[in-house]
């Protein structure tokens, strides 16, 4: 509301310069002296100025575009791993340098550009407004309503398309930088958590010796652990595939076992089970030999491995998955192909 709104009996006598001002004076040094004159911006009188200053503004707002765009580029093509030397920071990582870089440009200059916008083109005019009750009265709202018309004709925002339209292209293409980011949540798993890395033919690897295995090195009552042949442990991706293909190996004397499946996915005796526990997938290293019962140290879920590894104690929701192995021209106990279900816990039966 400008002063010229404001009640006359509502304003201060006018002794001074200002825009109702009252003079300080002996007996009343805290009048309220007013407001100064206005005085009027370039830009308010001279077109060319203004058109300089919505060309600087444009200017910032298309800068935050191509800032935005780097740092998509920058996500998308820099290696995770190379690092760059800047001084005097030193070696950093270069993908975090570009996108701390680029991000921060796009936003500085979103901000720089309203700033400018806002002290260059936008209305600068002096405004007294009085207190008031906080409920407002009609006539004040609608002349808060025509305040705001008001001020939206004096930005300009209308008039000068180019800014409006920069803007608008920078806003929008921000928070394009947080959408790029939802790729570091990793790819969709898709159908990867329901096969491993056995397939038909593979050899089954000792995971201690390195070397394969045949039935004759497992002797009866002994539990061996082994892994798929060409799975090494300088793999990029060995603890990803292990953590789902690892196994283990008991053999058992063909008559002790109970299952029918479990006796004809064996070898000679030797029955080969996932290591990975079905209640929240701890790895499974205790074998009873007397009893052929395996049990997880982490919650003590038990299995029984001579009658299809069924559970017989503990939190674990169902069985071990079996893998069918067989021996190949050579005596080399070889995979039949993957597991017939999912190894872990049971989010599978679930969907």
């Amino acid at each position: 509301m400008s002063s010229q709104d404001i009640p006359e009996e509502n304003l201060p006598e006018a002794q001074g310069d200002g825009h109702g001002s009252v003079e300080p004076t002996k007996d009343n040094p805290f009048a309220d002296p007013g407001l100064p004159p206005h005085e009027h911006r370039i830009q308010d009188i001279d077109e060319r100025a203004a058109k300089r200053s919505e060309r600087v503004v444009a200017m910032l707002f298309t800068v935050s575009m191509l800032a935005t765009i780097g740092f998509i580029a920058s996500y998308v093509t820099i290696d995770a791993h190379k690092s760059v030397y800047i001084f005097p920071l030193g070696h950093i990582s270069a993908l975090n340098f570009a996108l701390g870089t680029t991000l921060g440009v796009a936003l500085f200059c979103i901000g720089a550009g309203a700033v400018h916008w806002a002290r260059t083109l936008m209305s600068d005019v002096e405004i007294a407004s009085e207190r008031h009750p906080i409920e407002a009265e009609p006539e004040v709202k609608a002349q808060v309503l025509a305040d705001f018309a008001d001020g939206a004709r004096e930005s300009q925002f209308g008039r000068r398309k180019l800014i409006r339209n920069t803007m608008f292209g920078a806003l929008a293409l921000v928070p394009l930088s947080g959408v790029v980011l939802l790729r570091d949540l990793g790819p969709l798993p898709e159908k990867k958590l329901r096969t491993t890395a056995w397939k038909k033919g593979l050899k089954l690897v000792n995971m201690n010796t390195n070397e394969p295995l045949r039935a004759s090195d497992i002797a009866v009552g002994s539990l061996t652990f082994a892994k798929p042949e060409g799975l090494e442990e300088h793999d990029e991706d060995f603890q990803k595939e292990i953590a789902k293909a690892a196994l283990m190996l008991v053999r058992i004397q063909p008559d002790n076992i109970k299952d029918k499946q479990e006796l004809e996915w064996s070898h000679e005796g030797v029955v080969a089970y996932s290591k990975i526990c079905t209640h929240v997938g701890c790895p499974i290293s205790l074998y009873e030999q007397q009893t052929h019962h395996v049990l997880c140290p982490c919650h003590q879920s038990t299995f029984d491995l001579s009658d299809g590894a069924r559970v017989i104690f503990g939190p674990a929701g169902h069985a071990l998955p079996q893998l069918h192995i067989a021996a190949d021209a050579e005596g080399y106990l070889v995979a039949q192909g993957d597991f017939a279900e999912p190894v872990g816990p049971a989010f599978w039966e679930r969907g």
